[in-house]
Parts: C-alpha cells; structure tokens; sequence
C-alpha cells in the first residue's frame, strides 16, 4: 500500500496565539543567514541562539518564524521527529523569550525532488522576464502540493527540491505528533487526487495572474525609491479587511542611512471579485533617519501595522487620506516613551508632501497615492487638536523650516 504524505505547517488559524521572530544571538542581533535552517541539509551553529517573541500571546509547540524559516518546536516535539526520523532531523536548543521550557529549532535535512507538476493543482515558475535571474526556472508558487512517491524512497520527513518551504511527514509521524496532541501544527496530504474542482482551479489562476502582475509594478516602483529588503515584515497576516485579504510590510534601503517602512497590499485588487483594480488606491510610508536595530518588531513598523488597519476598517478615512491630510492617534503600547500622550497614545500625521518621494505611483490598474507618515511629539499633537487645520498647516510649515519634513523620529525636539 502507497504510504501517505502530508505537508506539516504552522496553524495560524489558532486565536490569540504568539507569533515568533527570527533567530538571533544571545545579544538580540539576527543571525546572517536565517535561511540556512530552510536549506534542506545540517547546519552548523556556533553560539546559543534566541528567540523573539514577536506577538505575545499562547505558546504553541510548533511555531514558523516570521518568515517561515524553520519551525521551532517543544522539545517533546523534537523527540517525536528524533525517534521516527533519526537520520533526517537536526534538533538546535534555543531560547525562547519568557519561556522556562525547553525548545528548539528543528531542522530538516533532507532535501527530496519529488513534487508531481502534473498532479499539483497549479505550480508555476521564475521566469527571465521576472527580473530575478537567480531563481529562474525555480518554483514560484506551488498549490495544492501533490508528490510522487515513488522519489520518495522510506523518508519519513524532508523539504521538497525547489520548493523548500514545504516540509513533508509520513502518515506516521502524522499520528504520532496527533496522539501527543501537539499544539500548533496542521496537517494537508500531499499524495492522492488533487481535490481541487476545475472551476476552482481556473479560479485561482485568474488570482495568480492578477497577484503577479500586481506584486510586480508594486515591487518595481519600490525599487525606484530604494535598496528593496529582500523579504516582507512578517507576520503576514492573512484574512482582515485588506483588499486582497492578506497583510505585509517592506523594508526600503534609502541613502543617508535612512529606512522606509511601506505597507504592500493596500492597493492589492480586492480578491473577493477576482478583478483587476488598485483597492483602496492608498500605500503608506514611513521614513526614518534614526537607526533601526530589527525591523521586523520595530515600533515603525507597529505603527504601519494600526494605520493600515484604520485603513481597512473605516471607509472615512480611506476618503480623505487619498486626496488630503489626516492626523490620528494609534496605540502607544510596545512605542517609545518620549512619543506617548498622557493617554498612552501616539499621534500621526497622514499625506505630508516631501521632495523625496513620490506622491503617487502607478499601477496596471490605475494611479496609487503613496501616503506619508509623520509621528507627532505630544506637544505637537495638542497643538494640532487645539488649532485645527490652520495648526496642521502651521506644523507642516515648521516641519519643512527645520529641515525634519516627513521624516519620523523617537526622539528630536517638538517644533511648537
């Protein structure tokens, strides 16, 4: 009989669980290559390394790293790989912030070209045209994964050849991390008919399309502002209010040491229609001149995070910060001091006009305005409530005046 196969992800449906940064060292500086762990083979480790905890929330006993990396799993987790799965595992011990107990990372080492194009309800590839001459001819996508087993030989557990992201169990290991009960984890067969209808199928094709053309532009004006990180702000968070369901920051690289913080999805195609379209029409933009140690749990890019969500839940706002300016007060809690309120909130200014970057850029599918964001000082917010649009005007002539514009900083004097 054909053993069975399933591909092993992290259950993001769980509610209020935590969510994990990537690894660093025992002084909270990321390790050079965090994908090292992904690569399908050991890895060799010189020091103990940590874990953030990006979200707190409840611990699960398999968790993916912001980006997917590899998963970091209870040590009762590892044991369950390491008796079924000896040859195939390496187990690094790591320290999770604010947990007692044991966990680590597990790594994968074997790597196995095994996935069934044929079978697979859709795969597509890197091609020349791309722009990315390093992964051409390499998986783009894969979806509903579906392997040939006879590649497979007696693995229990490996990532797939060109698409390593997946890792792939037996029906045994499957069961055995089911009885422990093991907390986090998901299970999708891989082997079997593809259960994906052909109107389904044509379905997701037309949102293929429609996200790579989207993903493509977007990523291509990114790159005119800048050196582009080469991956997004995680977590992504998929679901919400966003037009294409689906939440993510990037990173910019400027000159003079500074960095930009864009959402990327607002002016995604609302994927309920599967029609073109520029959403809500609406990025933002946060810059930065201070230095950021890890921008993946950085207080600009929190603020990024409320904003888009204001954004996508209150149509109001969507109205005005396309065409003018907005000021707003977010959240204070994981900011800085020196920019709370007595209230414990942090003030905003939306739509500032600055030399240095564009006010709109364009689209396949129509023109995006790409909207700035000012944090306020405490004094510079009161101002602002007390004297209206004049006190907004006022403080965006003093921004200009000293030279600070758009730019947002922890730390400077108010202009008022």
């Amino acid at each position: 009989m054909t053993t069975r196969y399933f591909e092993l992800s992290d259950d993001m449906s769980i509610q209020e669980r935590w969510f994990l940064d990537e690894a660093t060292n025992s002084q909270g500086q990321e390790i050079d290559d965090i994908w090292q762990f992904a690569d399908g083979c050991a890895v060799r480790v010189e020091e103990r390394l940590r874990i953030p905890v990006h979200h707190p929330g409840t611990p699960l006993e398999f968790s993916q790293t912001s980006v997917g990396a590899a998963p970091i799993v209870h040590q009762r987790v590892a044991n369950i790989f390491t008796k079924l799965a000896p040859d195939a595992v390496q187990v690094i011990p790591v320290d999770v912030d604010g947990q007692a107990e044991p966990y680590c990372i597990l790594v994968v080492t074997k790597l196995i070209q095994c996935i069934d194009d044929q079978q697979s309800a859709e795969v597509s590839y890197w091609k020349p045209e791309d722009g990315r001459p390093e992964k051409t001819g390499s998986y783009r996508s894969v979806y509903d994964m579906r392997i040939d087993t006879t590649k497979v030989g007696d693995a229990k557990v490996f990532r797939t050849r060109g698409w390593t992201g997946a890792i792939i169990v037996s029906e045994d290991i499957k069961d055995a991390l089911e009885r422990a009960g093991v907390t986090g984890v998901q299970f999708e067969e891989v082997t079997g008919p593809s259960s994906v209808t052909p109107e389904e199928r044509e379905r997701r094709l037309k949102l293929r399309k429609l996200y790579d053309r989207t993903e493509t532009a977007r990523d291509a004006f990114w790159a005119t502002l800048g050196t582009l990180e080469e991956r997004f702000i995680i977590p992504p968070v998929v679901g919400g209010g966003w037009p294409a369901r689906r939440q993510v920051w990037r990173v910019i690289r400027r000159p003079e040491g500074r960095t930009l913080f864009v959402t990327d999805g607002l002016s995604d195609f609302y994927v309920a229609r599967v029609e073109p379209s520029v959403g809500f029409g609406v990025e933002l933009a946060l810059e930065t001149d201070e230095p950021v140690a890890d921008v993946s749990s950085c207080w600009q890019q929190l603020i990024l995070e409320h904003i888009g969500n204001e954004l996508a839940e209150h149509e109001r706002v969507r109205e005005t910060v396309r065409t003018g300016f907005l000021s707003m007060e977010v959240d204070g809690q994981r900011m800085p001091e020196t920019l709370l309120t007595k209230d414990g909130r942090v003030g905003v200014l939306l739509g500032m006009d600055t030399p240095s970057l564009p006010n709109h850029f364009t689209m396949p599918d129509g023109e995006v305005r790409l909207v700035t964001v000012k944090t306020l000082m405490p004094a510079e917010l009161e101002y602002l409530l007390e004297h209206g649009k004049h006190g907004c005007e006022e403080l965006i002539r003093r921004f200009n005046e000293r030279g600070s514009s758009h730019l947002s900083r922890a730390w400077r004097q108010p202009v008022v």
